[in-house]
């Protein structure tokens, strides 16, 4: 039996006020298709589909509405209730409607949607940090966002370090008076690690305690890799959920976005942060997502999974793989944190789409075999692709070292476990007959 999703507060991580609900008795899977029928976005009763908005701007009934809506925004204390639509970078019907439905399933008090993932990290990052402050971060992250936290933001004199998460005593050493927000990804990107977010939030939960309200510690977790249907942060003690809808919420890889789940004390400053930054999620690109991606997310990860699963135990009994990570594998070494944290909207495992291996190599260091394989794979294979970007339809693969992380500097990237021989798969919806018979024929071509 569907498992009915009840979304609660947090006490602990500063928001006292209840979490935005689904309608009673309904399964996330039918909220994601209808909606909530009945919105302050739009009248659309008499539309089986969303409509899209495509106006930039809007019609004012008096001045007294312009001013009102421009003071709420001016403020950084706008809310969404009775939205005053003026321009379309403040807000907007069709994206309104993909946010609330963000929130229901994240159980977030509100989502402000952004043009892209990294524009979503720098808004939630952004809103909390000031200069002066300091922000502690996993050190394996994606190459973009180790580039904000250590090119940028010191020209803000905003300071970071890297650390092992999973370390919580080393945590503790590391957090002092500026420490605002503590920032990781799980499962991360691409090595497939967890972090304990329980753990995390009992450290800070300590902390808290001992300072002032504004001074307190966030957790940002950018849960981009499992989807609200694999793991929901916020119940798990996270204080705002990042998500790049680019990847396996779009889940068709035609249109970019980003969004943030937070709560309602923090609706207003990202309000404000999308209009003064601009990194609005267009209408046309928020359409698809609504109608499209999310409507379909628990179908296609549900395929997804059922075919990582088969590809890893493939991968793991390969003669020239050195090593699988994957969180559905027994001997992924933190599989049980995997089974208390990775749970769909049933309350079932639910260990993702994304795996990460290693070929055998002749020496440490090395990647002639995985430069070998992936290459063989662009040229030859049916059901694999050599791209970049993940959770689309098609199974996607790279080389994370030479790719998607190059911007974090060799010596670096070791110390995360970015192996030079490390590839990532992204599994889509294809036969997980076919794609084993690819990933057989490339490895084959292996020294």
């Amino acid at each position: 039996m569907a498992k009915k999703h009840a979304a609660k507060s947090n006490g602990k991580n500063g928001n006292t006020k209840s979490r935005r609900k689904v309608p009673r008795g309904v399964a996330m899977e039918s909220f994601l298709i209808h909606g909530s029928h009945f919105t302050d976005k739009w009248d659309f009763r008499h539309h089986i589909i969303p409509p899209i908005s495509s106006s930039v701007t809007y019609r004012l009934d008096t001045t007294e509405r312009g001013t009102r809506g421009f003071q709420e925004y001016a403020s950084g204390k706008a809310t969404r209730k009775n939205p005053v639509y003026i321009y379309d970078r403040l807000d907007e019907p069709t994206r309104g409607m993909l946010e609330d439905e963000l929130a229901g399933v994240e159980g977030g008090d509100c989502c402000v949607a952004f043009a892209t993932g990294m524009a979503a990290v720098s808004a939630a990052l952004g809103v909390l940090l000031n200069a002066g402050d300091d922000l502690i971060a996993h050190k394996t992250l994606y190459g973009c966002t180790y580039n904000l936290i250590t090119r940028w933001y010191p020209r803000l004199n905003i300071g970071s370090k890297l650390i092992d998460l999973n370390n919580t005593k080393l945590l503790q050493k590391t957090i002092t008076p500026r420490t605002r927000v503590v920032y990781f990804e799980t499962p991360v990107n691409p090595t497939m690690e967890l972090i304990d977010i329980g753990a995390i939030r009992k450290v800070l939960d300590a902390v808290n305690a001992r300072r002032k309200p504004e001074e307190r510690i966030r957790i940002v977790v950018d849960s981009t890799f499992a989807t609200p249907y694999c793991q929901r942060p916020l119940e798990l003690g996270a204080d705002l959920v990042v998500h790049s809808l680019t990847k396996n919420i779009g889940g068709f890889g035609t249109d970019m976005g980003g969004a943030v789940i937070a709560g309602a004390e923090l609706e207003g400053q990202l309000l404000l942060y999308r209009k003064d930054f601009g990194g609005a999620l267009a209408p046309k690109s928020a359409w698809p997502i609504l109608v499209y991606g999310l409507p379909t997310l628990p179908l296609r990860l549900k395929r997804q999974i059922e075919t990582a699963y088969q590809v890893a135990r493939f991968l793991r009994s390969h003669p020239k793989v050195a090593r699988v990570c994957y969180p559905g594998l027994e001997d992924h070494p933190q599989y049980e944190l995997a089974k208390r944290q990775m749970r769909d909207l049933h309350g079932e495992f639910a260990p993702g789409n994304m795996i990460y291996f290693e070929t055998v190599e002749h020496a440490p260091g090395h990647s002639e075999n995985c430069i070998k394989v992936v290459d063989w794979i662009a040229k030859h294979a049916y059901a694999l692709t050599l791209a970049v970007s993940l959770g689309q339809l098609r199974t996607l693969i790279e080389n994370p070292g030479a790719m998607t992380h190059a911007a974090v500097p060799p010596e670096e990237r070791i110390k995360g476990g970015i192996a030079p021989n490390g590839i990532r798969l992204s599994i889509g919806v294809e036969d997980p007959k076919d794609l084993i018979h690819d990933l057989e024929q490339g490895l084959a071509i292996a020294d």
